[in-house]
Parts: structure tokens; sequence; C-alpha cells
């Protein structure tokens, strides 16, 4: 694979020539590095299963291991992938957008490759105008999972320069958004009373 694109997008005022640009690449099977409002993220259409196999090679995981996000631009068709009941759906509006991932009972909608065995799905809607941006123009969620540094500390990739030397003989398109956080977002499993998996940017008990 050739280099790749190197996008420089101002996360204020994320322009729509690029932005089309990184969704092009989506909607051909490609993937792309984006940042978010905790870490930068690496990820594909939900509907292009060989671009999840490349997601899951370059995270050097299976499937059925790595823990894939649905990066969604609000709650309107959450229904679509994720089986939510009203109080679940009024914590989730007020805490999103933000560092959050709600972990759900997934749907059937849900492409059987992109949750692998497990029968939940994590929903994010970041507060970032950039990812924001992406999954609008593509009219469908991203399937999404972080990157981070292969050190045992788990600290996150935060300089979108870095990053693509890191990646560029890797991804499609790697998108500097500016310098990313190294806390990732808190994951919650909205179907067992908000348990905190695991405790990041997000405090859930705001929201509760």
């Amino acid at each position: 694979m050739s280099n790749a694109i190197f996008l420089q997008i101002h996360p204020d005022n994320p322009q729509d020539k690029k932005i089309r640009e990184a969704v092009e690449v989506l909607r051909n099977g490609g993937v792309i590095i984006y940042p978010t409002d905790t870490i930068y993220g690496m990820g594909c259409d939900i509907h292009n299963a060989r671009a999840i196999e490349r997601v899951c090679q370059i995270k050097g995981v299976k499937p059925d291991k790595v823990n894939l996000s649905f990066i969604c631009s609000d709650l309107t068709h959450i229904s679509d992938y994720a089986k939510i009941d009203t109080p679940t759906y009024k914590v989730m509006k007020k805490a999103l957008p933000g560092p959050f991932t709600f972990v759900l009972d997934a749907t059937s909608n849900v492409p059987k490759y992109a949750s692998a065995k497990k029968k939940t799905v994590g929903i994010r809607v970041p507060d970032n105008n950039i990812a924001l941006a992406l999954v609008r123009e593509l009219g469908n969620p991203i399937l999404s999972t972080s990157i981070r540094d292969e050190d045992e500390v788990l600290e996150y990739s935060t300089d979108p320069e870095l990053i693509y030397e890191k990646y560029r003989n890797l991804v499609d398109v790697v998108i500097d958004g500016g310098p990313g956080n190294n806390v990732a977002s808190t994951v919650v499993d909205a179907s067992n009373n908000f348990e905190v998996l695991r405790q990041g940017a997000g405090d859930i008990e705001d929201y509760l």
C-alpha cells in the first residue's frame, strides 16, 4: 500500500471537500484514522466486511476479541442497531455527545461480521465536529476502535504527525484534527444499571 493521505482539518470548521474525500475512501472500503473527543480512532464503514477485517489485522486481534464501537452522529437511528428502553435513552441523550461508550444489546441489523460472536454493541457519539461530519456524510455509523501505543501503560497516540508516520503504510487516510487526548472514553454497560466497565474521560454519575 502506498502512503496514506494526510488531511488537515480544523476541528471548529470541518471543510466539506476534505470530509467528502475521507468519506469516499470509507465508501470504497478504506480505513481511516480520525480525531474524536478523546483519543484518535481507527475506523471503517460498518457495512464493509473486508475493511473490518483490515482494522482487526492492524490491531493484531481477532474480530471476536477486538472492542469495536459504532460512531454515530446522534441518537436518531440508535434503535436500528441497539435495543434501548426509555430510561436508558434519556441518560444517553443527556450524556451525548460526550466521552462515553454505551454498551447495549445489539439488534439483528448489526452486521454479523461487525459484532462477530458478541451480542452487544458499543455506541459512541463523540463531541468532535470532524467525527460527526464524517458520519453524517457517510450516512451510517463508522465502525471504530482506538489506536494506542504497544507499551503496557496503554498510552494513546496524541500527535497526528507521529500517528501518520506510524500508520501511513497501514491505513488509507490520517486526519489531522489537532492534538488528541490520551484518556479514552468511559465505557458503560447500559444494560446493567450503567455499570462502568472502564473509567475514562467521562463521569457517568453526572447524568444518572
